[in-house]
């Protein structure tokens, strides 16, 4: 049975950090991609950030240079390190693990990942 549980969400004012976490049982973090992606109200779900088994990372635009994507196979958790938040990064961010995909594609479509988890909330004011 697999599990990703998210952490770490919060409330923050604009120009704060917050780190996210993505604990995973079930499925070994670092053997195929996984992403964060969020979504604010009344928005579509949009990808973040990505990992692949090479620790090879990709970014979204609105987030290069303020996010930073990690995993630690040891402890079987993906992280998600934001600076500089903006009130614009409200929203649910939430984990995603595919079980094929080894090199990610870096174009966050959905059925590319087959593990989901609830979300986190990040608000920033």
């Amino acid at each position: 049975h697999v599990q990703l549980v998210e952490s770490g969400g919060g409330s923050v004012q604009a120009g704060g950090s917050l780190t996210l976490s993505c604990a995973a049982s079930g499925y070994a973090v670092g053997r195929y991609c996984m992403s964060w992606f969020r979504q604010a109200p009344g928005k579509e779900r949009e990808g973040v950030a990505s990992i692949d088994n090479r620790g090879s990372t990709d970014y979204a635009n609105f987030v290069k240079g303020r996010f930073t994507i990690s995993q630690d196979n040891a402890k079987n958790t993906l992280y998600l390190q934001m600076n500089s938040l903006e009130p614009e990064d409200t929203a649910m961010y939430s984990c995603a693990a595919s079980t094929w995909m080894e090199y990610c594609s870096g174009l966050y479509r959905p059925h590319e990942y087959t593990y989901w988890g609830q979300g986190t909330q990040v608000t920033v004011s």
